[in-house]
């Protein structure tokens, strides 16, 4: 029986979602989407650094950039946590 689909980390075109329809583990796309998300979540981690050092000396179009990265990685944060919370809802399957 099939896994239910797996959220990808990146949007498809025009913003939809992208899933990974797959019976298998560990299978290669399925560690290079791991590796994407583990990426993205490091991205953010130093955006949020990089902010807290940044902000309360900045310019306002310093701050516009901050913010729009910042966004983005919250975004692609949300996404991880919403296929993961996915595949918890299913402990069962390897």
């Amino acid at each position: 029986m099939p896994d239910e689909p797996r959220l990808l980390p990146r949007s498809g075109p025009q913003g939809k979602h992208s899933y990974l329809i797959t019976d298998h583990h560990g299978g290669p796309v399925s560690r290079l989407v791991d590796a994407t998300e583990l990426i993205q979540l490091d991205m953010g981690r130093q955006l949020v650094d990089h902010a807290l050092v940044l902000l309360p000396d900045t310019q306002p179009g310093d701050l516009r950039y901050l913010a729009e990265r910042l966004t983005e990685a919250l975004r692609d944060t949300l996404r991880i946590a919403e296929s993961r919370g996915r595949r918890l809802q299913h402990p069962d399957k390897p």
